[in-house]
């Protein structure tokens, strides 16, 4: 299975919108470069690492479009705010396996739930209930590196 990047994004803070990048740089132990949890300001362990499961997020554009159908929203990938938007990717599937995006090595650690940001703007708490277990993948990094528009998702 491979996929392709639809979009790549970052936060400053909890309160900021996502920004879309050309390109992320993570990092092992810290995250991805620019983002909160990188910078320390998203949730951390007590010895100032980021959690494993904070270090990248994942969504599969299929989701989102279904869940835009389903209940005729627009949202988008900057709405669910997850790191990296892909398609053609089961990441369900991913949870304690590694997988490579270019270079970069990561590893499922458990599926995402939507986000408390999510639930204020939808004010409806079925239509985010309706995203579980579709609400991406949290991911560790094993192996650093860039990763870019024209970079693709391999799963052995």
């Amino acid at each position: 299975m491979s996929g392709k990047i639809v979009s790549l994004l970052i936060s400053k803070d909890v309160k900021s919108p996502m920004q879309k990048v050309n390109q992320i740089v993570l990092e092992e132990g810290k995250g991805i470069f620019g983002d909160r949890y990188y910078e320390q300001k998203g949730t951390f362990s007590t010895e100032g690492k980021v959690q494993p499961d904070r270090d990248v997020t994942l969504i599969e554009v299929e989701n989102i479009d279904e869940f835009n159908k389903q209940f005729d929203e627009s949202l988008t990938g900057e709405d669910f705010r997850r790191n990296i938007v892909i398609s053609n990717c089961d990441l369900n599937s991913l949870v304690d396996k590694e997988f490579q995006i270019g270079k970069v090595v990561l590893k499922g650690v458990r599926l995402c739930k939507p986000c408390e940001y999510l639930s204020d703007k939808l004010g409806n708490e079925k239509l985010v209930d309706s995203m579980s277990d579709k609400a991406g993948l949290r991911a560790t990094i094993i192996k650093g590196g860039s990763i870019d528009m024209t970079s693709q998702v391999e799963v052995q």
